[in-house]
């Protein structure tokens, strides 16, 4: 009994999502329907990619590690927050706050890194196009994805094993629907100062050093753009990049916002709010920019859709799919109509209400 008084003494307390706040059925409702989308998203275009070899490209390879970071990071925090919702219990014990954290860690810097990987593919696809196939080769890429992998789960170590040894005192209750290092380092005794200023040199090195580089490939993309002679090409290239840089706004903007500022300036309101909008909101709005803004990925799902057999029997002769070193330009997969995008969206509600139904009849059980 002592034991169990113990163990449970270590457990934390997730108040979840605005504690108090009005109508909170109504938005982890949404907050389902954005996880399910996400998840269906993602993992058909994961699929896509992996099924038409015409997608085998540098470009749609980086894209599909972001979309499987999207699926592990908004993995880590919604199950977790549906089940302390649903049930009375919103403990969690310390091991598994270390687990969710080094998760969490792990993912946003790697994506961080996967979205600086990718602008520089662009540049060299449209400022270096003949040195293209070789300097993005098919052994560069996977360095690519090793690196960003690697790179987020080291970073992502150190500063879970260093914020998780601070002692707790007093109250362990987390104002936060997830455990996460700055909600954390609220309850500790100890001088975190010194903490406080290694967490903001670690967001220079992941952020702003990565952020100064898409800038700077941006806007040699852009200039190497307005000297383009082809429209066609001039407009591809613009509608690719502009995609990159929805994506970058997105996930870069929450996440400065909430390890750059001093701790003073944190409210749990508003560290929830940006947690929603880099954590949830992104990894749903990061494959649906890219696919149905892009005519390759729109177009593979249309030729999947109307003869899916013959997309299996490819699969078969394909096996396991290689990296094929080419630009991913139009070769007949890029021509589809608005049919496609109405397709995608019904099958998307379909999903999504299957889903809701489920949400309501579990509520009601629950109630």
């Amino acid at each position: 009994m002592d034991k169990r008084n113990e163990s449970s003494s270590t457990d934390f307390i997730l108040l979840g999502l605005f504690p108090g706040i009005k109508h909170i059925n109504l938005l982890v409702s949404v907050i389902l329907l954005i996880y399910t989308v996400a998840l269906t998203t993602n993992s058909i275009l994961i699929l896509l990619i992996w099924v038409d070899s015409h997608l085998h490209t540098p470009m749609y390879f980086l894209l599909s590690q972001l979309a499987l970071m999207d699926l592990t990071l908004i993995s880590s925090t919604v199950p977790k927050m549906a089940s302390d919702f649903f049930s009375v219990k919103r403990t969690i014990s310390q091991v598994a706050c270390g687990t969710q954290i080094f998760f969490f860690l792990t993912v946003g810097i790697a994506e961080c890194i996967i979205i600086t990987l990718m602008a520089f593919d662009r540049y060299v696809a449209i400022c270096k196009p003949l040195r293209y196939t070789l300097i993005m080769s098919q052994k560069v890429c996977l360095q690519m994805a090793t690196v960003s992998w690697a790179g987020g789960a080291l970073i992502s170590l150190m500063h879970t094993a260093y914020a998780m040894h601070f002692p707790i005192c007093g109250s362990r209750e987390i104002s936060h629907f997830l455990c996460e290092v700055m909600a954390i380092l609220k309850l500790a005794c100890e001088d975190i100062s010194a903490y406080e200023k290694a967490v903001v040199m670690t967001s220079i090195v992941v952020l702003l050093i990565p952020l100064s580089f898409i800038l700077s490939s941006y806007t040699l993309i852009f200039l190497s753009v307005l000297r383009m002679n082809s429209l066609e090409g001039r407009n591809k290239a613009l509608a690719t990049c502009s995609s990159h840089l929805t994506v970058v706004s997105l996930y870069f903007g929450p996440a400065m916002l909430v390890y750059m500022r001093p701790s003073s300036y944190h409210s749990p309101k508003l560290d929830q709010v940006l947690f929603m909008l880099g954590a949830i909101l992104t990894p749903m709005m990061n494959p649906l920019i890219y696919s149905l803004r892009n005519k390759e990925v729109v177009g593979v799902l249309r030729n999947i859709m109307l003869d899916p057999h013959s997309q299996i029997v490819s699969l078969q002769e394909l096996g396991t799919p290689g990296l094929m070193m080419i630009d991913g330009g139009d070769d007949g997969g890029g021509k589809c109509d608005d049919n496609v995008v109405g397709v995608l969206v019904l099958k998307l509600l379909e999903i999504v209400m299957v889903m809701m139904m489920m949400f309501l009849l579990s509520k009601k059980r629950t109630g």
